[in-house]
């Protein structure tokens, strides 16, 4: 066992250096190329950012999958199957088709069909769903024009969850690595646990997404430096896309059956590792997923085209209830884990009402989380040195003298943030600050936005980030 983990884990290491290494070089070219689109009313960031993100993850994607073609326990994955150069294949294609949407904005139609050329490549090369388990009944074979069909709506679904969560510093890539480590846990077992090397693919694809997640949030961390843009969004989407299909239409079920005996009831739970592919790929981007169906419902009901971009998504209403943008971000990850890595759990031990019960416990403070969206946590002084400054607890500030002299208690000295609400509900503009929104404030950025009604006027500018 601790062979193969540590070759995933020089994979996942060489992945993360190489598309560190390259985010760094990426943002100069995306500045010197003009990559850098102006801010819009939708947007919570406040300077033009560059994108393009992308390249150095497609340069960790490439890095990642040399590595394990080169190494003992994962060049039979390569030798056995064609799935990474599938996979490869259609995220050359995506990531293309990204990099010219960052630059140059292309039609959202044309992005989907796009992407689902993309999906076809993989299906044409092997990486398809040919069958689907489904408890009660057993292994359902799929004809060729089904599982086309469903792995393209499969590829397609999950691209776009995860291209509309990406509107944080940080949200897509660390949302999509939580779900990428929780999906290795899964496929590692099926592979390591049950001996079924259909599984070795998906292990090393989640290995790889992990790598690439890891290596670019360092640079798209609050503020970000950099943005991944469709390039980066769509391409970890596709990645964790085939990973779903390849556990879920190449493993066969009946594999699993010789590694037990006894009742029907425990057959059933001996074989629920096998059904849980059904769920899983669901369960790893249910957020992303029921943010993307919000939005098209919503845009739909208004009269618009789903395509439309708004400022209606998750992320935006956390920040409209008082969320910093760090802690707007800390929850969604909050509960992309606690949904990802409650289905492992339950696969694991689905007998055990434990799980059942911890996944309430963190339920609930979840939702305590969600009604304390001004608790703000800071660290002890001695810590300040080991974390970033915006978590750094403040000295005290200064007190203004004035009143002192007439014997009555002194007044605390306005903060910038606090200066920035008076003066805009005066109407006027504060002398010291330039004119930003009402309730940004923290010294890298961190926002909290309140109701709509106090943002400022701003021009609408035809761009997408």
């Amino acid at each position: 066992m601790g062979q193969p983990v540590r070759d995933y884990l020089l994979t996942l290491c060489v992945t993360a250096a190489v598309t560190y290494l390259l985010t760094g070089p990426v943002r100069k070219f995306a500045i010197a190329v003009g990559a850098m689109p102006a801010i819009r009313a939708r947007d919570v960031h406040r300077e033009p950012t560059p994108r393009l993100g992308g390249i150095a993850m497609f340069g960790g994607l490439c890095a990642g999958l040399i590595v394990a073609d080169h190494l003992f326990n994962l060049k039979g994955v390569f030798e056995l199957s064609n799935e990474p150069r599938a996979l490869l294949s259609g995220a050359a294609l995506i990531w293309l088709i990204g990099v010219l949407d960052d630059k140059f904005e292309i039609d959202a139609l044309i992005k989907l069909g796009g992407q689902m050329i993309a999906a076809a490549v993989m299906v044409i090369q092997g990486l398809t769903i040919l069958w689907l388990p489904i408890p009660g009944i057993g292994t359902v074979a799929l004809t060729q024009w089904q599982g086309t069909l469903l792995t393209v709506a499969l590829v397609v679904i999950t691209i776009n969850a995860v291209n509309f969560v990406d509107g944080l510093d940080g949200l897509a890539a660390g949302m999509v690595c939580i779900a990428s480590a929780a999906f290795f846990l899964y496929a590692y077992r099926l592979w390591y646990g049950y001996g079924i090397e259909a599984a070795a693919p998906a292990t090393l694809f989640a290995a790889i997404l992990m790598g690439m997640c890891l290596g670019f949030l360092p640079h798209n961390m609050h503020p970000a430096r950099i943005f991944m843009g469709d390039s980066g969004s769509m391409l970890i989407g596709l990645v964790l896309a085939a990973g779903a299909i390849s556990v879920t239409g190449q493993v066969d079920p009946d594999n699993m059956k010789i590694f037990f005996e006894g009742s029907e009831r425990g057959a059933t739970h001996a074989m629920l590792p096998v059904f849980i592919p059904l769920v899983l790929p669901l369960t790893i981007i249910a957020i992303p997923a029921a943010d993307l169906v919000l939005a098209i419902v919503r845009r739909t009901w208004n009269g618009q085209s789903p395509f439309a971009a708004d400022r209606g998504h998750l992320h935006h209403r956390l920040l409209e209830i008082g969320h910093s943008h760090s802690r707007a971000v800390l929850i969604m990850y909050f509960w992309s884990a606690l949904i990802a890595f409650g289905a492992v759990g339950y696969s694991v031990h689905s007998a055990s009402m434990w799980i059942v019960f911890v996944i309430i416990a963190a339920s609930a403070v979840g939702l305590v989380l969600l009604l304390m969206p001004r608790f703000t946590p800071r660290t002890p002084h001695w810590a300040n040195r080991f974390v970033p400054p915006r978590y750094r607890r403040r000295a005290p500030e200064r007190v203004a003298p004035s009143a002192s002299s007439y014997g009555e208690k002194p007044e605390p000295a306005p903060s910038g943030s606090q200066r920035a609400l008076e003066d805009a509900q005066m109407g006027q503009e504060s002398p010291e600050r330039a004119p930003v929104a009402v309730g940004v404030s923290g010294v890298n950025g961190a926002t909290a936005i309140g109701p709509r009604s106090r943002f400022p006027e701003r021009r609408s500018i035809d761009s997408s980030r």
